[in-house]
């Protein structure tokens, strides 16, 4: 009994030694920094970093890969989220590890970090896009004074921004509407000058969650209840958010980037909704790395 009490005892000993081994070598290991020398494929094991599946960006770079031939080297776009994505790039960044992501300005992340766009010279991505305020047929007549605010609503990448970095610091989307709209009475004026206010009436808008039209839906709703309306937001993906609007279940949105990301909704809703035209232009969409990844500055350098 006791020589096989020893027996256990040293094999524990031996699995536990073992278990630390490899728990160190683990910890010790660590991947590389950029290296402007090696190839970029290899560096990020041929793996571009994505969003929601559902997102126009992501179909956009699914063809980024084909027409530039990358798909004969097996380079793959990572389906996460927003959160997720630009996680991994708050860690790569910090390191400077080498990362290529799905980008699109405005966004807090181009604010935060130094971002590039890698060029694109067989202009898949298109060029420029503008964001459009889309609304259910009928508004006008249910809701003139909603559709008229909505329809006034214009404001910069930067304004935007400026909303998006607070969220991103951990305010309440809604508390840092708030602060933009007391900071700047005299645009929200010429959104809402000689509108009357309304009572006892709902309104009901809808938003892809990211982070830019989750600072442009908050801003909105806000100043929709500052004339009156009790309004409620809901995200939903992509295609849901243009169903809703296109069937009545949702009165507006103002997510609508187009000509690229959102032409495949707006191609199959476009006679059951009302497009009240631009609300921000020069938004942009394509693939981008931290600028110390020298090399890299267009997707044809994924090749090399």
């Amino acid at each position: 009994m006791v020589t096989i009490l020893k027996k256990i005892t040293k094999l524990t000993t031996f699995l536990a030694l073992g278990i630390l081994a490899v728990v160190l070598a683990g910890c010790s290991s660590q991947v590389a920094k950029y290296n402007p020398k090696e190839s970029i494929g290899k560096q990020v094991n041929y793996t571009i970093t994505g969003i929601d599946a559902g997102a126009g960006i992501m179909a956009s770079t699914q063809n980024v890969i084909k027409d530039y031939g990358l798909d004969k080297n097996n380079w793959q776009l990572q389906t996460s989220s927003t959160a997720a994505m630009t996680s991994t790039l708050d860690k790569d960044y910090q390191k400077k590890l080498p990362i290529i992501i799905t980008g699109w300005t405005p966004h807090w992340m181009f604010t935060k970090y130094k971002l590039k766009f890698l060029k694109d010279p067989k202009n898949v991505y298109g060029k420029a896009e503008d964001i459009h305020t889309i609304t259910r047929k009928n508004l006008k007549q249910d809701k003139p004074e909603a559709y008229e605010m909505l329809d006034r609503f214009y404001w910069t990448p930067a304004q935007m921004s400026s909303v998006m970095i607070k969220v991103n610091n951990g305010e309440e989307p809604a508390k840092a509407a708030k602060a933009w709209i007391k900071n700047n009475p005299k645009q929200v004026a010429e959104w809402t000058k000689g509108i009357k206010h309304v009572h006892n009436q709902s309104i009901k808008m809808t938003y892809v969650a990211w982070d830019s039209e989750i600072a442009s839906t908050n801003v909105v709703a806000e100043v929709l209840k500052s004339l009156g309306y009790k309004v409620t937001i809901q995200a939903m993906e992509m295609q849901p958010m243009w169903a809703s609007v296109a069937g009545n279940d949702a009165d507006a949105m103002v997510s609508a980037w187009l000509p690229n990301t959102s032409a495949v909704f707006y191609k199959d809703y476009r006679s059951q909704i009302d497009d009240l035209g631009i609300n921000l232009r020069g938004a942009k969409v394509g693939l981008a790395v931290p600028y110390y990844m020298t090399n890299v500055n267009s997707i044809e350098d994924l090749k090399k």
